[in-house]
C-alpha cells in the first residue's frame, strides 16, 4: 500500500511539472495534437501509478517523451502557416452575408444542426443573427452579430428543412404538414429537393437559403394557437 502510495505520488508530482510547461490553454482552446498529447499522457500515468509490476521509471520516461514530442510540434506551428495548417487545421467561415455555407460544414464534419447548437451557446438563435460565424482551428465558434439582431430575439427558430429533408419532430411543433410545406415552396419559385436550409419560428419568421443562393427572410402563416 506505501509502495502505490508512494508511486502516486511521484507520478502526479511528474504531472504536475509537465503540464505545467504545457502551457494554460484550458480543454476547449487546445489544438488537436495538444489534445491528443494529453489524453495519451493521462492513459500513461495510470498504468504505473496502479501496476507496482511495470518500473516507475517506464512511465516516467513516457511521459517526458511525450512532452518532448509536444513541445517539438509546438515549435513547428510557431515556424510559419504551412505547419500549422497541418498540425492544427485551419479556421472556418460557415456563414457569410450570403447565409451558412454548407460545403464549409461539411468539410468539418459538421452538419446545420450542429452549427445552430453552437450558435445557440454562444447566445445566437437565428442563423440570420450574425453577418459571419466561424469555427475556429479548436472547434470554438466565433461570431460578429449582425447590428439590428437584439430587436428579432422573441422567438426560437426550429430547423425545419436541412439539405432538403423535413424534420418530421419540428414540423409536428410548428403544426406544419407535408402539403403546406410544399405549397409554401412553390409559393417560392423552389422546391424540397432544391432547399438547402428552411427555419421557422413560433412568429411564422422564415429563415430560407435555395442551393446556391443568397438567404431570404420570409413569413409563413402558421395556424393558430401555434407557440414556440
Amino acid at each position: 500500500m506505501a509502495v502505490i502510495f508512494i508511486r502516486t505520488l511521484i507520478i502526479y508530482l511528474t504531472l504536475t511539472v509537465v503540464i505545467r510547461f504545457l502551457g494554460k490553454r484550458q480543454i476547449g482552446e487546445m489544438q488537436p495534437f495538444e489534445f491528443i498529447v494529453t489524453l495519451i499522457i493521462a492513459d500513461l500515468a495510470c498504468v504505473p501509478m496502479s501496476d507496482v509490476s511495470i518500473p516507475l521509471v517506464y512511465g516516467i520516461v513516457s511521459i517526458l517523451a511525450l512532452f518532448i514530442m509536444h513541445q517539438l510540434f509546438f515549435l513547428l506551428e510557431r515556424r510559419g502557416n504551412f505547419f500549422k495548417k497541418i498540425l492544427s487545421g485551419k479556421p472556418s467561415i460557415v456563414i457569410d452575408k450570403d447565409g451558412v455555407c454548407i460545403a464549409e460544414l461539411k468539410k468539418n464534419n459538421l452538419g446545420v444542426d450542429d452549427l445552430i447548437e453552437s450558435m445557440r451557446s454562444q447566445g445566437y438563435f437565428s442563423l440570420d443573427a450574425v453577418d459571419y460565424a466561424i469555427f475556429e482551428a479548436n472547434g470554438k465558434l466565433s461570431a460578429l452579430e449582425r447590428t439590428d439582431y437584439k430587436a428579432e430575439k422573441t422567438s426560437i427558430p426550429l430547423l425545419l428543412i436541412n439539405e432538403g429533408r423535413i424534420d418530421k419532430s419540428n414540423a409536428d411543433k410548428l403544426q406544419i404538414t407535408e402539403e403546406m410545406l410544399k405549397e409554401f415552396l412553390e409559393k417560392n419559385d423552389c422546391s424540397l429537393s432544391k432547399t438547402e436550409i428552411m427555419t421557422v419560428d413560433g412568429n411564422g419568421r422564415v429563415y430560407f437559403q435555395k442551393y446556391k443562393e443568397k438567404y431570404k427572410i420570409l413569413f409563413f402563416e402558421l395556424k393558430e394557437g401555434v407557440e414556440f
